[in-house]
């Protein structure tokens, strides 16, 4: 009876017209996934196109550097597993599944606030610890925010909100990287880690509040999690 509940349901969906993409942008679900990706990338990429630059500017030798400047991928591999792992797990133990993904969500968001305490140590090991904890935390909000598309839209919708989605933190990565340059430039690293580490929480907070059942769930507009 629930396997034909859900065919049906997935049958629907497929059927369902296409909504415009300026009536997806009144929705409050939308603006929570253009969000959640266009606050969190930026971080990601200044990770992956600084970190090295980072450490030689906190007085770390090459060497030094090239032993602990994986860490941080190879923990943003893991942490997409462990997102996805960890958010299904809990929809087969009966959470509704909004619940579930903002519940990895929230996880991330705090995870990503340790590179704020990176400001206090110039220890190689400790950096790539943190570092490392960090795209992991992003990387499992990352894949919750990936998936909320196909969670919250009827399929023929999820496509035109990833694009926007990705467009949203392409256009944020661009001007975050201006940015970075800038201020590393005639200031320092430091402002620029205390921003990465708030940012995401501001995601986080946004995510829960736009993320949510609303009067369109009844339209069809929007899926309930």
């Amino acid at each position: 009876m629930i396997l034909s509940d859900k065919a049906d349901a997935a049958r629907s969906s497929s059927q369902a017209p296409a909504v415009h993409w300026a009536q997806l942008l009144r929705l409050p679900q939308t603006w929570g996934v253009i969000v959640g990706r266009s606050l969190t990338d930026p971080v990601w990429f200044f990770i992956a196109d600084w970190f090295a630059i980072y450490l030689v500017a906190r007085g770390i030798r090459i060497e030094q550097g090239l032993l602990v400047f994986w860490i941080p991928f190879i923990a943003a591999d893991l942490g997409n597993f462990f997102g996805g792992g960890i958010s299904s797990w809990l929809i087969r133990l009966g959470w509704p599944v909004g619940k579930a993904r903002k519940t990895v969500v929230v996880f991330g968001g705090l995870g990503m606030g340790l590179l704020a305490c990176t400001v206090f140590t110039s220890n190689p090991l400790a950096l790539a610890a943190l570092f490392g904890f960090s795209t992991f935390a992003y990387a499992s909000f990352s894949t919750m925010v990936l998936v909320f598309p196909s969670d919250l839209f009827p399929s023929r919708s999820v496509a035109t909100v990833s694009g926007m989605a990705g467009t949203g933190a392409g256009l944020g990565t661009i001007v975050s990287t201006v940015l970075i340059g800038y201020v590393a430039d005639h200031y320092s690293f430091e402002p620029i880690l205390i921003g990465a580490s708030l940012i995401p929480l501001v995601a986080m907070v946004l995510v829960h509040v736009l993320v949510r059942n609303s009067k369109a769930c009844d339209r069809g507009l929007v899926q309930r999690i």
